[in-house]
């Protein structure tokens, strides 16, 4: 069992396997040229699954695989096989843009995929495109479709921005409720990479735009989820808001967070981190698990938005997935 030093049980950790991404959202990474993170400069799978190896050791049950937009990895299943192989019954999911999945869905599924979140912030192909900055609305939609026919369980998430998709709000639910999926409502979560211009609704203005036609009710966590839970009372739907601005998000931490790099990261929303990179390499797998230990130690309590002048993470999303 991982503990960190505030007594919280760590059981999850995030694995971005590339920064690159395919789409230029606002929110996320709107100027960011298409230079990269040179390839040898990243953990090959193997190495990144000797310390995914450790981790579920040592305790870890859930691994989810983020980017930037992780389907962009090369032979992105192996590494989902690796992972299977080692143990069945690791909760193994992707977070994706979708844009990919017609083509690939089925080999994630077959390697041992079970659970895909998937973005979808309009269902309006110029909107779409004007968060992307590329048309993506079709093959996005495909993408679930195809996820959900060969068997993968899928998660919506959207993020509601003002005068750009904050009027789908309602579209996007009824989308999912439809599709028999979950829809998260993920506030906007400021950080130096995103559009300057843009502002997000708040858990109260999301929750408010919904009761404009539904009677809702509160449900709450389930378990380590970040996801505050609510139900629609007509018909019992359930879906979920993620408000990263209190620090009752940080109350039940379970994650960590390792780059493509090899940088493991005890927070999203603090800038410190220790390397892995040179101890797997090394096959020094001591070393590597007394780095996690000291990640662990060093776990903050709490995220830095109640600070002064805070204008959120300086670490890049698409380095972190978030």
């Amino acid at each position: 069992m991982l503990i960190d030093g505030h007594g919280r049980e760590v059981n999850y950790i995030r694995v971005s396997v590339t920064e690159r991404c395919n789409f230029r959202c606002q929110y996320c990474m709107p100027e960011k040229p298409f230079s990269w993170t040179p390839k040898e400069n990243l953990l090959s799978f193997d190495e990144l699954f000797k310390f995914i190896k450790i981790a579920i050791d040592s305790g870890v049950n859930k691994v989810r695989i983020t980017g930037g937009e992780p389907l962009l990895r090369e032979n992105l299943d192996y590494f989902i096989k690796l992972i299977h192989n080692y143990n069945a019954d690791i909760d193994l999911a992707i977070t994706t843009n979708g844009y990919l999945l017609p083509e690939i869905a089925q080999k994630l599924k077959d390697a041992g995929l079970k659970r895909l979140n998937i973005s979808l912030d309009s269902l309006k192909p110029a909107v779409a495109a004007q968060i992307a900055q590329k048309n993506v609305l079709s093959k996005v939609l495909e993408g679930i479709e195809k996820s959900l026919e060969v068997g993968l369980k899928v998660k919506i998430n959207m993020v509601p921005l003002w005068g750009i998709n904050d009027s789908e709000i309602i579209d996007i639910l009824e989308f999912a409720r439809e599709r028999d999926i979950t829809v998260r409502f993920i506030e906007y979560m400021e950080n130096i990479h995103a559009n300057s211009q843009i502002k997000g609704l708040s858990g109260k203005e999301i929750l408010s735009a919904i009761k404009q036609k539904y009677k809702i009710k509160k449900v709450g966590r389930v378990k380590n989820s970040p996801s505050f839970h609510y139900e629609i009372v007509e018909n019992g739907y359930r879906f979920g808001l993620i408000d990263p601005h209190k620090h009752d998000f940080c109350e039940d931490c379970n994650r960590i967070r390792l780059t493509a790099e090899g940088h493991l990261i005890p927070c999203l929303y603090f800038d410190e981190a220790q390397s892995i990179a040179q101890a797997v390499r090394d096959n020094d797998i001591d070393k590597a698990a007394e780095i996690l230990k000291d990640v662990l130690a060093n776990k903050p309590k709490e995220n830095r938005w109640g600070e002064d002048d805070n204008e959120g993470s300086n670490r890049a999303f698409y380095q972190t997935g978030g």
